[in-house]
């Protein structure tokens, strides 16, 4: 791979994994919309470990007491917030792990088209706006139900569908059941944690299985690129979303889906 695509697409990666805007969306249209090969697994895997690792250090603070609590939890039976948390980032998850196992096949040889990316880019991007315009709750992340949890767990699993965007939909869910805008986002943001592990290691098999050499040179800038990226990212939408809400990411998804009805249908 090219150094300057290499550079160009983990910072695509890294800016667009946490915002509501869909980084696989983004990260199939950049080559084909320039003419690029695909990138290939490896790089695939490269920026996933870049923007986990840029989301377990921006949470480090949070993720040690979650961690401690929660095997705690197991010995004792008895939750602190903290292990509540870790418990909710756990039972969200499960969702989205069984529709991959189940849908995954399905979902890359029938839902990958520019049309479907542009349906999905508006769609969800208009829910986001009604969730975001509605909803002006003042619970944090510690407070979610068992009820919150599995809504919000399969919020996540709908955004297998290419430009739906993981983060965007689970924070639309966050905010329609009441969390403020930042507990949606840093609920958000942990949930990824698994989910991003889950899918590195899902490529790293399919990787493993595949006979094509790996560009290491190209693995290092994609990992490095997106992890300083995407950490970059984490801080400033955090910092600047109760400032700004949710409309620019709103406008945006609805100027690219329209852009990419006028290209590609």
């Amino acid at each position: 791979m090219d150094s300057l695509h290499a550079i160009l697409l983990a910072l695509l990666q890294g800016f667009t994994e946490f915002l509501p805007v869909s980084s696989s969306a983004h990260l199939i249209l950049l080559p084909r919309l320039l003419g690029w090969e695909d990138q290939g697994l490896a790089f695939d895997v490269a920026v996933h470990v870049g923007t986990l690792t840029a989301v377990v250090l921006y949470f480090r603070r949070e993720l040690v007491p979650m961690a401690r609590d929660w095997f705690q939890s197991l010995l004792t039976r008895q939750n602190t917030a903290n292990s509540r948390l870790a418990w909710a980032v756990l039972w969200g998850t499960v969702p989205v792990g069984l529709a991959g196992l189940l849908f995954k096949g399905y979902i890359e040889v029938n839902l990958r088209s520019e049309l479907v990316i542009a349906a999905a880019t508006i769609g969800f991007g208009l829910l986001l706006w009604l969730a975001d315009s509605k909803g002006r709750g003042r619970r944090d992340e510690y407070s979610l139900r068992v009820s919150d949890i599995l809504i919000i767990g399969v919020a996540q699993a709908v955004a297998l569908i290419p430009g739906t965007s993981r983060s965007g939909i689970t924070m639309t869910a966050g905010l329609m059941l009441g969390l403020s805008r930042q507990a949606a986002a840093r609920f958000s943001f942990l949930l990824s944690i698994p989910v991003i592990t889950l899918a590195g290691l899902m490529l790293t098999r399919d990787l493993v299985s595949s006979p094509g050499l790996v560009d290491w040179g190209a693995m290092v800038i994609g990992i490095v690129t997106s992890a300083i990226t995407a950490y970059v990212c984490i801080h400033y939408f955090l910092k600047l979303l109760e400032r700004i809400g949710m409309m620019p990411f709103v406008i945006y998804r609805l100027v690219l889906g329209c852009l990419l009805i006028y290209l590609f249908v």
